[in-house]
């Protein structure tokens, strides 16, 4: 499967929009109550939100056949050489074909970084997990209240200089 790996454009925001309802509805089912995840959903990815991240931080899709499949959105990188990843979100019929790798690579040749730092809900298990084969570490587990609802939350980091593994 050919995708491309290119910077969001204004365009976009829509079909982010859907990747982002669509993945969190797959991910956080029987974690996070469905209101919950529709509150926060409409707040974070209200098209003015949108319009906001997209000129205050970099953020890739990937396209497959001319359609948006998935997205990654980086903070800007720190004095430090150091970068947030606040969402790696891929349609669920099109995870495991490496897209998530590519995001990161994106990242990490095109923002030149020395670390990815992330928080990831430590029962989402699938997020988890692949974060820890492309050789992240936990550095810290703690409680985070979303929306009055209790999570339990892991900060996981990546030194660049030990590369990403396949």
């Amino acid at each position: 499967m050919d995708n491309l790996i290119r910077k969001m454009k204004k365009r976009d925001i829509s079909q982010v929009q859907d990747v982002a309802k669509e993945s969190w509805h797959a991910t956080y089912e029987g974690i996070i109550p469905i209101e919950v995840q529709d509150r926060f959903l409409e707040a974070a990815y209200s098209y003015e939100n949108m319009k906001r991240r997209l000129k205050g931080s970099t953020i890739y899709v990937a396209e497959v056949e001319g359609k948006v499949v998935g997205f990654a959105n980086y903070s800007p990188v720190s004095v430090d050489g150091s970068v947030e990843l606040g969402a790696i979100y891929v349609y669920p019929t099109y995870q495991g074909k490496g897209i998530g790798t590519a995001f990161l690579r994106a990242g990490i040749e095109q923002l030149e970084v020395k670390e990815i730092l992330l928080n990831v809900e430590k029962n989402n298990t699938i997020g988890a997990n692949f974060y820890r084969a492309k050789g992240f570490e936990a550095v810290s587990e703690f409680d985070d209240q979303f929306d009055g609802h209790s999570l339990k939350t892991l900060r996981m980091s990546l030194k660049v200089k030990e590369g990403l593994r396949k």
